[in-house]
């Protein structure tokens, strides 16, 4: 039996991975999709991650093809304790509109009464604050949602936010999705970390394994090539980057783990982070992120890399 987390003050918790659905109709779909979420499930995973509008991006697509091949799985395994997280306004903003209709439509999809963590996607800077909090506060009153997050939020924001929802009485933000890994690391560390443990946010962070550099893959320009998302891989490729690598592969030789189970198990110690989330398109990827449910870092090992 792995450990749970707790996630904050949602009322869930989750082992130290979630899910990334990202890759569920785009790069990974049918038998192969089910048997990852049914190997996640079987080895004690409790969330899975997705959004509206994955997989927009492939040519053809609308958005929601995730959602349904994740419904389809839920219908198949016939009451799995994995929980679904989603997302709504990354292209139709946050309007209570916005939300309402996004809601219902990802409620068909998934094929389920409730979602267990509903996020805003992004900020949405021309819809009131205070409008989109009740707007969510419906959902979560009507049963239709457990427990609502934020995603892509300053520190700012998000105390605005906590603010909002704390002055009139309504469901807040307990739950963070920031983009953090060791190669991006400034987008949450400081003020919006900080605001998180203060408040009990929990904290799941995506591009944990910055687009798969971490794993170790790409280690020079020619593996770029390697995959759809090696495109991403001019960011890292540089000083800073390899001596990372060479890290990893250090502390992976001293614990018995690969790189990408180093980086993620680094992510799991940060303060305030309850776990973090990748996506696998095979069992085999799957298997080597499943360890990080277990992998303990010593100090030593988490100075080293912070050093970086």
């Amino acid at each position: 039996m792995v450990e749970s987390r707790a996630l904050g003050d949602s009322g869930l918790a989750t082992p130290r991975l979630v899910l990334g659905g990202n890759v569920f109709g785009w790069t990974v779909s049918g038998d192969e999709a089910f048997r990852i979420l049914d190997r996640f499930a079987e080895a004690g995973g409790t969330l899975i991650d997705t959004a509206d509008v994955y997989s927009s991006w492939v040519p053809g697509h609308r958005g929601g093809e995730s959602e349904a091949l994740i419904g389809d799985w839920l219908r198949r395994s016939g009451g799995s304790k994995s929980g679904v997280a989603t997302k709504v306004g990354y292209t139709d903003g946050l309007s209570a509109k916005a939300i309402a209709a996004a809601c219902d439509a990802s409620l068909q999809r998934l094929g389920v009464e409730r979602i267990d963590l509903y996020y805003a996607h992004k900020d949405d800077p021309d819809t009131p604050l205070e409008e989109t909090l009740r707007a969510f506060d419906r959902l979560v009153r009507a049963g239709k949602v457990k427990a609502i997050g934020a995603s892509n939020y300053s520190a700012e924001r998000l105390a605005e936010a906590l603010a909002i929802s704390d002055q009139a009485g309504l469901a807040r933000y307990t739950v963070l999705q920031p983009e953090y890994n060791l190669m991006v690391r400034n987008r949450f560390e400081g003020a919006l970390q900080q605001l998180c443990v203060d408040r009990n946010i929990g904290v799941l962070p995506y591009f944990a394994l910055a687009s798969g550099f971490l794993t170790g893959k790409y280690r020079s320009s020619a593996d770029v090539g390697k995959s759809v998302r090696g495109g991403r891989m001019d960011d890292y490729l540089d000083a800073r980057g390899l001596t990372m690598l060479a890290a990893l592969d250090q502390v992976a030789a001293e614990a018995g783990a690969t790189p990408a189970q180093v980086a993620l198990a680094w992510l799991a110690a940060q303060p305030g982070v309850t776990a973090p989330i990748a996506s696998a398109t095979t069992l085999a990827q799957l298997e080597e992120l499943l360890g990080v449910m277990t992998l303990e870092l010593s100090p030593a090992q988490t100075q080293m890399l912070d050093a970086i």
